[in-house]
């Protein structure tokens, strides 16, 4: 079987070039190829960052793997991190892939601002907790438990609300920013890759 492709869909603070060295040692240790890109407006990228570009962002690096590098949905692992779970959320509602890796993931704008918010209003912004029940590929979800920006909840509450979710990760003590550095980080997502996944495949 092919090696898996992590589409990956980085956090607000960072651009390709503070990532790249992440993403070579991330992909040699989980086996993986890695395609990032940038969001409008942020590093290289011309444009304006706004939830409109950012779906329309993940959608050209979408198209760019399936036609320019020629590989095929169920080879793709569609991975975000803190905002960038909202563009991996809308386009994993729409297209099957292989996987799906939500890293601090946020149910939605208004609910990291107003904890306290119970509906999803027309305005709020980056509503994953109306979409992550249409993804129809196995779902990872892996958040700290003492994350100063976007709370635990969240994560629980995205991992409740989703049918195809796998057993999440909750690391215990981590913030938003790392999570990477807990050795039970790495564990699981060659588990969700090397057994997980494969069990699908079978």
């Amino acid at each position: 079987m092919d090696r898996f492709t992590v589409l990956f869909s980085h956090g607000n603070a960072v651009d390709l070039g503070q990532m790249s060295s992440f993403y070579i040692g991330l992909g040699t240790r989980i086996n993986c190829n890695i395609f990032s890109y940038d969001y409008s407006g942020y590093g290289v990228s011309t444009g304006k960052p706004s939830e409109k570009n950012l779906y329309a962002d993940i959608d050209a690096a979408w198209h760019a793997l399936r036609s320019r590098y020629g590989i095929s949905p169920e080879n793709i692992i569609l991975y975000g991190q803190s905002i960038g779970t909202v563009p991996t959320v809308d386009l994993a509602s729409r297209f099957e892939c292989a996987a799906v890796v939500l890293h601090s993931p946020l149910t939605s704008g208004m609910r990291v601002a107003f904890p306290d918010t119970k509906k999803t209003y027309c305005f709020d912004a980056f509503p994953n907790i109306e979409k992550v029940s249409k993804i129809p590929s196995p779902v990872l979800i892996i958040h700290g438990t003492e994350d100063e920006v976007i709370d635990f909840s969240h994560g629980l509450a995205l991992f409740e609300r989703c049918p195809k979710a796998v057993e999440p990760l909750w690391v215990e003590g981590a913030g938003h920013n790392d999570i990477e550095l807990y050795s039970q980080y790495l564990e699981r997502l060659r588990r969700f890759i090397n057994q997980d996944l494969a069990a699908q495949h079978a």
